[in-house]
């Protein structure tokens, strides 16, 4: 699936700010390179669905009816119950019903949200409802079974993340980079040299990102070849890298990924910028 298209391969996450990109700079001449698809269209999203993530709505709402909404016929319901559920303890039922969510709902938001709120609460359920939204056809739900698998385990899950390299998607090759860097370290050069060469720019930006954290002669000359790339964001992030430490750097991707505030609908940490 590598050499799929992106811009055939779904819309592109209506969520994801450029801003948020590790290899932003301050300059606003750095957004003119910024990689979009070319079926991005704006101001299409209701204000319901901007606000479908705020969970203040239904954070008093009893656990039964979470579930009842989950099951419901409003789609927004749907997506904040999946968020909420996965605040709360949990039982046999809510597990069954966020993984039946998260595999039959017909709106891809709700299936992202619900593997998500499995992830956090964790067990095999969850393992195997986010192994089998890999093959998810919105890629954003398979970019969150990407997070999921590295929340989840990363190690026990390495095969099906670096199958997810090769995925159509850059969203999931870059989810699966990231978290196989987390698990291996430096042992994740190779994956970040081949990852060097995608044809996504956001994918070769986080290549370089996360080449700052191996002190390798090839991760240098990489990083030399990166600073030439033909996306300003991939040179900024490529000359960026070459000035970290590289143990202090791999040390922020040692554990799981810190809890912070969604900012966005559908954002999750694996897609944002590591807090480094």
């Amino acid at each position: 699936m590598r050499d799929e298209e992106e811009a055939t391969d779904g819309p592109p996450d209506p969520q994801l700010h450029p801003e948020q990109s590790p290899g932003f700079d301050e300059e606003p001449e750095g957004l003119e390179d910024i990689e979009v698809d070319r079926d991005v269209t704006i101001g299409e999203a209701s204000p319901e669905e901007l606000a479908a993530s705020d969970t203040e709505p239904v954070e008093d709402d009893a656990r039964g009816d979470l579930l009842a909404a989950l099951a419901g016929d409003d789609v927004i319901e749907r997506r904040r119950a999946a968020l909420e559920l996965a605040e709360r303890k949990h039982d046999d039922r809510t597990v069954r019903a966020l993984s039946k969510a998260a595999t039959t709902d017909d709106d891809a938001e709700v299936r992202q949200f619900a593997v998500e709120a499995l992830a956090k609460l964790g067990g095999e359920v969850a393992a195997e409802t986010a192994l089998a939204l890999t093959d998810d056809p919105e890629p954003w739900v398979r970019a969150e079974a990407v997070v999921a698998l590295d929340r989840l385990d990363r190690a026990e899950h390495e095969d099906p993340l670096e199958s997810a390299l090769d995925d159509g998607h850059h969203a999931v090759r870059r989810n699966a980079a990231v978290s196989l860097f987390k698990h291996r370290g430096e042992g994740a050069l190779p994956v970040l040299v081949e990852a060097a060469d995608d044809p996504s720019e956001r994918v070769r930006e986080w290549a370089a990102h996360l080449l700052g954290g191996i002190d390798d002669e090839r991760a240098h000359e990489t990083l030399d070849r990166l600073a030439d790339d033909d996306s300003s964001i991939v040179r900024e992030t490529a000359v960026r890298a070459r000035e970290v430490d590289a143990g202090s750097f791999r040390r922020q991707f040692s554990g799981t990924l810190d809890e912070s505030d969604r900012t966005l609908p559908g954002e999750d940490d694996l897609n944002r910028t590591p807090n480094l």
